[in-house]
């Protein structure tokens, strides 16, 4: 649908116009800077940096009933750039010429309501969000197509070339980065460092299919973000891990959508999310505040923070009751299936601990908690959701296995409604499946399969069948009808069927 079809009132809106007003804010001093270049920590006390809108009081100025008509809109417009995160262009991107947007499809994924059966048992409402149907099949598009989009009109403006992107990654962050950044080829190329052997064969094939340079390095990967911290402060690259504010902002989208998929009442709401390098709850946190401080939603759903076992710190903070006495601890990661979340020492964390502290107070309560779950609830909740119709990866399973501890531990009621954040494809996680249904994992995993969960294909080859067909090799006449007649009868004994 064109502009000029929508009805005279909202006409002139409907269409994002570029302005100032953002800038790189420290969360340790508290001094802003300029964007024209990209920062990743502050130049002065070295903290991590958010981008703040100094004009956000303009967004205030448009009464939140005329921004839930602007974006329901914008959801008949064709235009590419609007078509993904950028419908909430005032929100994410205020500075962002259209021209200048990348839309590789990211975005707007869907919301799917858990099935009866599943639902029942769990005595909830329950959805997941299918974020790994994102171009690369996962949730980290969100953010890069934020970071390069502003890379692009960094590039366009002149102010940056031959950019060299680099990330680490436990997977998805260098399939999006990669993806991305050869779409803005020749002016953008990039390079991934990943921790040696820990990375799924499925999430290896995808930067390198895109070209990139694909570095693996002994450890885990806090090891490898060091080495991207060093590269990124001592020579020209463009940082694009969630240190990289540009990536929170376009993450923001996370929260928008939900808001709009609900109508904008979000009320009795619970969004659970895991936490990994805690850009994603960083940016769920972000964007709801902004929504409400707007006006858009009236009322802010409360959030669940989870984390393994294995890779916990955040719970581990948070367990202090006392903020006074909080003292953020790195740990030890140890071998984990939410590949994403295995990470001790997460760069986002002055990020967390400065918007839990604003998400409670403008709820007028504690509305942000924090759980941890076990490996072998992550496996076994993730083959649950799948075998009920769902689309869930291993942090999808952690979602939902958090879901259960939070309402074990009375966190939520059966009078609320969750959504649930699977951030990535399952198939990209195909390995720990079979792994499950073979009972593969070795022991520092902690996994022991559930027999009833285990599925495990049966060969169907009848001894009263004399020859089966091959490659190259087929059957005809009475001996493919012997065949046929023998595999069908086995089948069917197998399943139980009666005759017709």
């Amino acid at each position: 649908m064109k502009p000029e079809h929508f009805p005279e009132f909202i006409r002139d809106q409907v269409l994002p116009r570029p302005r100032t007003g953002l800038v790189y804010r420290c969360l340790g001093c508290g001094r802003e800077f300029g964007i024209e270049k990209l920062l990743y920590t502050c130049p002065e006390c070295r903290q991590v940096l958010l981008l703040e809108d100094l004009q956000s009081d303009l967004l205030r100025q448009t009464p939140g009933k005329r921004w839930r008509e602007i974006f329901d809109y914008r959801r008949m417009l064709t235009i590419p750039a609007l078509r993904g995160i950028y419908r909430y262009h005032e929100f994410i991107g205020p500075v962002m010429p259209l021209e200048s947007i990348v839309y590789l499809g990211e975005g707007h994924t869907p919301m799917i309501r858990m099935n009866q059966a599943l639902e029942t048992t769990i005595g909830m409402k329950v959805h997941f969000k299918n974020d790994g149907q994102n171009p690369s099949a996962s949730f980290k598009d969100r953010g890069m197509a934020s970071a390069l989009s502003y890379i692009h009109y960094l590039l366009q403006q002149g102010m940056v070339s031959d950019v060299l992107a680099v990330c680490a990654s436990t997977g998805d962050t260098s399939a999006s980065a990669a993806l991305y950044a050869a779409y803005l080829q020749p002016g953008v190329k990039s390079a991934v460092l990943l921790p040696h052997k820990k990375v799924t064969p499925q999430q290896l094939s995808q930067p390198l299919g895109s070209g990139a340079r694909v570095f693996e390095i002994p450890g885990v990967f806090d090891d490898c973000m060091k080495v991207v911290e060093a590269l990124s402060e001592h020579y020209n690259v463009a940082l694009l891990n969630s240190k990289n504010a540009w990536r929170i902002l376009g993450q923001e989208s996370y929260s928008y959508e939900i808001a709009q998929d609900f109508e904008y009442d979000l009320s009795g709401k619970v969004i659970v999310v895991p936490i990994g390098n805690a850009g994603n709850i960083t940016a769920v946190m972000s964007g709801f505040l902004k929504f409400h401080d707007a006006g858009v939603i009236e009322s802010l759903p409360k959030i669940i923070g989870v984390q393994s076992e294995h890779a916990n710190p955040v719970y581990r903070y948070y367990l202090e009751p006392d903020a006074a006495r909080r003292r953020f601890v790195p740990v030890t990661v140890r071998a984990s299936v939410a590949q994403a979340a295995m990470i001790g020492n997460p760069v986002s964390m002055p990020r967390v601990i400065h918007l839990v502290n604003r998400y409670n107070l403008a709820s007028g309560r504690q509305n942000v908690f924090f759980v941890d779950v076990p490996e072998q609830a992550i496996m076994d909740c993730q083959i649950q959701a799948n075998r009920q119709g769902h689309i869930a990866c291993t942090h999808g399973g952690e979602c939902l296995a958090g879901l259960l501890a939070a309402k074990a531990q009375r966190l939520v009621n059966e009078t609320e409604t969750a959504v649930l954040d699977s951030t990535a494809h399952a198939l990209k996680f195909a390995g720990f499946q079979d792994m499950y249904f073979t009972s593969g994992f070795p022991a520092d995993f902690e996994i022991q399969p559930d027999p009833a969960l285990k599925n495990l294909p049966e060969l169907i080859r009848p001894d009263t069948v004399p020859a089966f067909p091959a490659p190259g090799a087929p059957l005809s006449g009475e001996a493919f009808d012997t065949f046929v007649k023998g595999v069908s009868e086995e089948i069917a004994a197998r399943l139980d069927l009666k005759p017709v």
